[in-house]
């Protein structure tokens, strides 16, 4: 079949290749997290911060090689959760959805939406106040879910205006920082402890996922077994070396001041490179970014809880469809209250650090299933990637989302079990049901 034939499994056209994957990946990780996590990653780990880049960096590395062979041995669309399914059946499968679009989708979003109010109220000194925060949220995603029910043109265009107010101040910050870099300030005095890197390292793959997001659409690869690796290593190759190089800059600049900065480091460190107006810059675009970012999401993952519950995985009222507008109604409002909610509930690292609990489980799930295929099937064929090693990477990548996990609180635990248990009693009574 041609690159350009259709996919006879699903009727997709193959279109998506290397260069637009990469280029997708990197717009949708690099996003709301690096604009505040250099001061997060900072206080828990000061000048060595940067130490959990790297390991955060080597971990990725592991996750993705088991991303690439079996993103290109299993074809089909749904990414993660077509891979979990495939190996290892429905339950998993559904439990791996529920923790993509509510576990990480949910959690992620609450986080930058705190992240935003935090960032928004430096300027807008009212939203410190606990009521106008409340009377912010509730407007914001009134506004939101109102506009993704009456149509999604709006949400598209503002999509192209989000990918330029992300990347232009980070880009200038970068460049022009870097030459104004203070070596002292990075020198490390003090290694910090192996539980301190471990904690810094699992709040730092916050803003290091959403990649496996953008390989939702594998049924639209062009020749997967070359589409999916290339693509992730320019993707990810390159946002690795933009987040090192934001906190070097940002570590450099601000020296010890940077772990005082949690609220917006990088509009600090612009501040002292480029003056009031490059701290203004940072602001304005980290604002416009998340509410980017949440826009999107709004805007694109109700149709995930949509197609769930249209399948009879989730309560039939979510896959209603508006009578006037066409669009999910049901399943927008669900998903804007529950964002609103649980951001009105939590921290910023709090539901970080859950958001990537629930992310590492879904990364723990392909690693596992990646393993589970090369037993099922055999070394991938011809055409097929094929990572080194054997067995090796898909237990070492495990191995190391293991320890990442160890270092989450018994609270933190104690809010995913709660999430999975309710995630199996659903389960089990839409099948019930069902039957």
């Amino acid at each position: 079949m041609s690159d350009s034939e259709s996919n006879s499994d699903e009727g997709l056209i193959r279109t998506i290749g290397p260069k637009a994957l990469g280029t997708n990946i990197f717009n949708m990780v690099v996003g709301a997290g690096i604009f505040v996590l250099p001061g997060y990653v900072a206080a828990q780990l000061g000048s060595a911060a940067l130490v959990a880049y790297f390991i955060c960096a080597a971990a990725v590395a592991l996750i993705f090689l088991c991303y690439a062979e079996i993103g290109s041995r299993i074809t089909r669309s749904g990414g993660s959760y077509a891979y979990i399914e495939d190996a290892f059946g429905k339950f998993p499968g559904f439990i791996a959805s529920t923790l993509l679009w509510f576990g990480w989708a949910v959690f992620s979003d609450a986080a930058i939406t705190i992240a935003m109010v935090e960032t928004i109220a430096i300027a807008v000194p009212l939203l410190n106040d606990p009521v106008w925060r409340v009377v912010f949220i509730v407007a914001l995603f009134s506004f939101m879910a109102y506009t993704n029910v009456v149509g999604v043109k709006s949400g598209i265009r503002f999509a192209m205006f989000n990918t330029a107010a992300k990347f232009v101040p980070l880009a200038l910050l970068l460049i022009v920082g870097l030459t104004m870099i203070n070596f002292d300030n990075l020198a490390i005095t003090e290694m910090p402890s192996l539980e301190n890197i471990g904690a810094g390292t699992l709040l730092l793959i916050f803003a290091f996922s959403g990649a496996e997001t953008a390989l939702n659409t594998s049924g639209e690869f062009k020749n997967p077994a070359r589409t999916v690796p290339l693509g992730l290593l320019l993707g990810m190759g390159s946002i690795f070396i933009v987040y090192l190089g934001l906190q070097t800059v940002a570590q450099g600049v601000l020296g010890d001041g940077l772990a005082q900065n949690t609220e917006a480091p990088l509009a600090a460190a612009a501040e002292i490179v480029f003056g009031e107006w490059g701290a203004t810059l940072l602001l304005a675009g980290a604002a416009i970014s998340i509410f980017g970012t949440l826009s999107g999401d709004i805007l694109a993952t109700p149709r995930v809880i949509f197609a769930a519950a249209r399948d009879g995985n989730l309560p039939g009222v979510l896959g209603k469809v508006h009578p006037k507008y066409k669009t999910p109604h049901m399943a927008i409002m669900l998903y804007a209250f529950a964002i609103g909610a649980i951001a009105l509930s939590g921290s910023f690292q709090t539901l970080a650090v859950l958001a990537s609990g629930s992310i590492l489980l879904v990364y723990a799930g392909v690693s596992a299933a990646a393993l589970k295929v090369r037993l099922r099937d055999g070394d991938p064929k011809e055409g097929e990637f094929k990572m080194p090693g054997k067995f090796i990477i898909p237990v070492l990548s495990c191995a190391l989302i293991s320890w990442m996990l160890y270092q989450m609180t018994g609270e933190e635990w104690l809010g995913l079990i709660i999430f999975l248990a309710v995630s199996t009693v659903l389960y089990v009574v839409q099948n019930i049901v069902r039957k």
